[in-house]
């Protein structure tokens, strides 16, 4: 993980750097843009790599959706022998130049990044020791800069439930911190929601009720979890996660359009009343 945590901190080093050269390292109502934006960008940036990814996700799972009356038949039809309903599907996959794995495995790629852009924000503290502040490739200078920096009057160190001597420690007024960290929050949950209300709108809820009840935490659960973890997230993890959502949800507009779902799996229009 060292790795990526070095490949991440890079990243970020290199968009400050560049908005450095417009804004330098003045405050403009109260947020050091530079850093702020270097870490918009480096989302942007992450995200924007893996969107290959993301589309080839994307068509394995519509390939498999297109495949399920299919499947659903020789499970039918084997249901009592499951070597040979092994064995006719492997063929089917096969035939079809199919592989359920792979709907699977671009997140297993995603997660670790992820998981690594989590770990180099959060490690952002003014009270981290010395020696691990030049950690992944960052000076002691870049990392004094980037953990003191504000948006819009609140540190991106600080979180909603930051104490009074943390506070202190950053020179940060707490009303200021938890009406900037507040906004982030309800912004991190709606846009959570919406990501997930637009993608089962598009593709219907499901019949089978154990997928339907995991769409339902995905849709209601998830959006909820994130109001606790908000709380203790600083602030510059939520900026993160709100800039995440925010492409995810133009990501998946695009993908949805120009990948829908099969028919099959669209939920059916009325038929139009007949005609008097």
């Amino acid at each position: 993980m060292s790795m990526i945590y070095a490949a991440i901190s890079a990243i970020l080093l290199f968009w400050h750097a560049a908005w450095q050269l417009l804004f330098g390292d003045a405050t403009v109502l109260g947020t050091n843009w530079s850093w702020v934006l270097g870490i918009v960008f480096l989302v942007l940036t992450v995200r924007t790599v893996l969107f290959p990814v993301f589309v080839k996700q994307i068509k394995s799972q519509r390939a498999m959706q297109a495949l399920q009356p299919r499947i659903k038949e020789l499970q039918e039809k084997h249901k009592n022998d499951r070597e040979t309903l092994q064995r006719e599907l492997v063929e089917l996959y096969r035939t079809e130049q199919a592989n359920p794995l792979m709907g699977c495995l671009p997140m297993l790629v995603q997660i670790p990044v992820f998981l690594g852009l989590f770990h180099v924000l959060r490690h952002l503290k003014p009270t981290m020791p010395e020696h691990l502040k030049t950690l992944y490739g960052w000076s002691v200078a870049q990392f004094d800069s980037a953990s003191s920096a504000n948006l819009f009057g609140a540190p991106i160190a600080a979180s909603f439930r930051s104490t009074a001597s943390e506070l202190a420690v950053l020179g940060a007024d707490g009303i200021t911190v938890k009406v900037v960290a507040a906004v982030l929050i309800v912004t991190m949950i709606a846009t959570t929601y919406l990501s997930s209300r637009q993608l089962i709108l598009r593709t219907g809820w499901a019949a089978d009720p154990q997928q339907r009840m995991v769409q339902r935490l995905m849709l209601y659960g998830i959006p909820l979890s994130l109001l606790l973890s908000g709380l203790i997230f600083p602030i510059g993890v939520i900026m993160y996660w709100v800039t995440t959502n925010l492409f995810s949800l133009g990501q998946q507009t695009w993908v949805l359009r120009k990948y829908p779902p099969p028919p099959a799996n669209t939920p059916p229009h009325p038929a139009p009343a007949p005609a008097p």
